[in-house]
C-alpha cells in the first residue's frame, strides 16, 4: 500500500500523468541508450532524484518499494556472474567467475535498474486510475483495463479484510506463543479463501446484472497546464537521453 499512500502524497499529484508517463518513457529510452554502466546509473541516479527530491516522495517509502526487485536483480546479476562447471567426476562441481564477461554483466544490469527506476518514477507519482485513463489513451485492450481495476479493488479489499481479522484475532491473544499464532495464520487463510470465493461470486453476479455490456468507466481528473508540464517533461526527458548518449 505503500505506492498508493506516494502516489496520491506526492508534489506532483496534480501533474497531468501524460507528462509522468512521458518522462518514464524517456527514462527507459535512455536505458536501452546507454552504452556504457556509467550512462545507465546516471539515467537511474536522475529518475530517481526525480521521484524523491522532485516529487517528494519519502526516502524510506521508495527503499521499502524498491527492496523486492532489488533483491531479483542482485540475484540475477549473481546469477550472470558466476558460472556452474560440473567438470569431470575425479574433478567434482566448481563455481567460476565470468570475468570475461563482467561488462556486459554490469550494463545489462545497469539497465535494469535504470528501467526500473523509470517504473518506479510512474508508480509512485502516479494513482493506477490515472496510469489506467492513460493505458486507456494508448489504445490498450478494455478488456486487459478492467481486469487492473477488478485486481486493484480486491487488493483493497482483501487488505481490509486481513486486517481486521488479525486485529480480532490479537484482540483474543491470537498470537502469544508460536502454536497459536499459527494456528491463527491457518484460521485466517481459511478464512480469506472463502472470502474470496464469495466476492468473486458477487462480482460476477454483478457482471451478469450489467449484461457483461462495456467497459469500466471512470471519471477522470482535469489538470490544469497540462501542455507546460508536457513540453517540461518531454524536454528534461530528451536532456537525460542525450547525457546517457554522449557520456561515453
Amino acid at each position: 500500500m505503500l505506492t498508493e499512500q506516494s502516489a496520491y502524497a506526492n508534489r506532483w499529484r496534480r501533474v497531468s500523468p501524460v507528462a509522468k508517463g512521458l518522462f518514464s518513457l524517456c527514462g527507459m529510452v535512455a536505458a536501452f541508450a546507454a552504452g556504457s554502466p556509467r550512462a545507465a546509473l546516471l539515467a537511474a541516479c536522475i529518475l530517481a532524484a526525480a521521484t524523491v527530491l522532485g516529487a517528494g516522495v519519502a526516502i524510506t517509502h521508495y527503499l521499502r518499494v524498491a527492496a523486492p526487485p532489488l533483491l531479483f536483480l542482485a540475484a540475477s546479476t549473481l546469477s550472470l556472474l558466476v558460472s556452474l562447471d560440473f567438470g569431470t567426476p575425479q574433478t567434482g562441481v566448481s563455481l567460476h567467475l565470468a570475468g570475461a564477461e563482467f561488462l556486459q554483466t554490469a550494463l545489462v544490469c545497469s539497465r535494469s535498474l535504470a528501467c526500473l527506476s523509470a517504473l518506479l518514477f510512474l508508480a509512485l507519482t502516479t494513482p493506477l486510475s490515472d496510469i489506467i485513463s492513460l493505458l486507456r489513451r494508448c489504445r490498450i485492450p478494455e478488456t486487459l483495463l478492467d481486469l487492473m481495476t477488478l485486481c486493484y479493488r480486491t487488493l483493497f479489499v482483501l487488505s481490509e479484510a486481513v486486517h481486521d481479522t488479525m486485529t480480532a484475532q490479537s484482540a483474543r491473544l491470537g498470537y502469544t506463543t508460536l502454536t497459536v499464532s499459527m494456528r491463527s495464520l491457518g484460521s485466517l487463510i481459511s478464512n480469506l479463501i472463502v472470502q474470496v470465493w464469495q466476492r468473486s461470486l458477487a462480482l460476477h453476479s454483478a457482471a451478469q446484472a450489467r449484461n457483461n455490456d462495456g467497459a469500466l468507466r471512470f471519471l477522470e481528473n482535469s489538470y490544469a497546464n497540462s501542455r507546460l508540464s508536457i513540453s517540461i517533461a518531454v524536454g528534461s526527458g530528451c536532456l537525460m537521453v542525450a547525457l546517457t548518449i554522449m557520456l561515453p
